[in-house]
């Protein structure tokens, strides 16, 4: 027996064999979990039996538990923690929208929420994470705020103000996060908004907070420590470790009643199977789309060396061309003075050659004048 047994504290959690023996009575049931491979079949066992918390990134888990229509006080705690105000989830609006709707996204979950100051939060979280991460949060950002103005000025029709529109905010939790977010592992939270840079200040309405799971994660199992609630909100969604469970829900008994949430669901084997079902096709197909972003990152990387390469190239037969044409002159020029030089020789030669004769001339008429003398 696992000496950390959730069972210990959650008596309604049912034992391995029990799980299994539900499974086998159904041929549907069966059908579904024995063509998954061995090490996934283990992790929904582990959950089901309490070997293992229920990840609460899991969007079935996280919609049950977090539910704005069911529970908003939930929410609404969570997210006063996030936004260091406390704000009440007023409803849930409709996420259906023009937004970059690609089916096979990375997000797992996905919660438009409007708070009670008509502020609009949408809550999303990431398994794996993606490419151009503040590229695509600035999109999706801004086709929120454009939701919340076509339909404020859909509201209010001519007595319509732009001071009508509130402030967005796209909060992402990733249980994997981009290698940018590991130069920051003491930081649990980042929080972007614009700003200018001269200190004036505008109401400008787009804020997009990253919280990334698996850098607190890391930082909880090397401090064995919950600091505040905000971590302990973090371990609870995070954190599938029974020790980690149980340390949560004695410091920060407010977690019981969620954990007892879902683990009366766990009872309920059909759909939690199936539940588990819909997160592995999701996450398979979140993989492969993990997979051609980086390829395609790694494209459009390759791409732009070669683009460099090319450049470089181009400079450098330009460099060469200069060269030759430097090379071509000089031979020209050295041809034009071998040229010369060698005229210069002959020149020289003929000059040698008749100062010779002028020698031999002297010499004569000098002996000619001596014989003169004697005679």
């Amino acid at each position: 027996m696992h000496k950390n047994k959730l069972s210990d504290y959650f008596p309604m959690i049912r034992t391995r064999e029990e799980v299994i023996r539900r499974i086998d009575a159904s041929q549907e049931l069966s059908s579904i979990f024995y063509s998954w491979r061995q090490d996934q079949q283990e992790a929904f066992l582990d959950i089901c039996s309490g070997v293992r918390g229920c990840k609460l990134l899991y969007d079935s888990y996280f919609k049950e538990v977090l539910n704005p229509e069911v529970a908003p006080e939930r929410l609404s705690r969570m997210l006063s923690l996030i936004l260091k105000r406390k704000v009440i989830v007023k409803g849930v609006l409709s996420n259906d929208s023009s937004r970059l709707g690609d089916e096979m996204s990375l997000v797992i979950t996905d919660i438009v929420v409007e708070l009670e100051d008509g502020t609009i939060a949408n809550v999303e979280v990431q398994k794996i994470g993606y490419a151009f991460t503040g590229e695509r949060a600035s999109c999706y950002s801004a086709d929120l705020l454009l939701r919340q103005y076509k339909r404020v000025r859909d509201e209010r029709k001519e007595q319509f103000s732009y001071k009508d529109i509130c402030p967005v905010y796209t909060i992402v939790f990733m249980e994997n996060s981009p290698a940018d977010f590991k130069n920051y592992m003491d930081e649990n939270m980042h929080t972007f908004s614009a700003k200018s840079d001269t200190g004036m200040k505008l109401n400008m309405l787009q804020n997009i907070i990253f919280i990334p799971i698996d850098i607190f994660l890391q930082k909880l199992h090397n401090k064995n420590s919950i600091d505040g609630d905000f971590e302990a909100w973090l371990t609870f969604l995070g954190c599938d470790e029974p020790e980690y469970i149980i340390k949560l829900i004695k410091e920060y008994p407010y977690f019981l009643s969620l954990y007892n949430d879902l683990y009366n669901m766990c009872l309920n084997v059909e759909r939690v199977l199936g539940m588990f079902s819909e997160e592995l096709r999701i996450l398979d197909r979140n993989t492969v789309k993990y997979m051609i972003d980086e390829m395609q990152e790694e494209l459009d990387t390759k791409k732009a060396e070669l683009e460099s390469t090319k450049e470089e190239l181009d400079s450098a037969k330009t460099e060469l061309d200069t060269t030759k044409t430097e090379l071509d002159t000089t031979k020209t020029e050295l041809d034009t003075a071998k040229t010369e030089l060698d005229t210069a020789k002959t020149e020289l030669e003929v000059a040698k050659s008749k100062i010779s004769d002028q020698r031999e001339l002297i010499s004569r008429l000098q002996a000619e004048n001596d014989a003169l003398k004697k005679r």
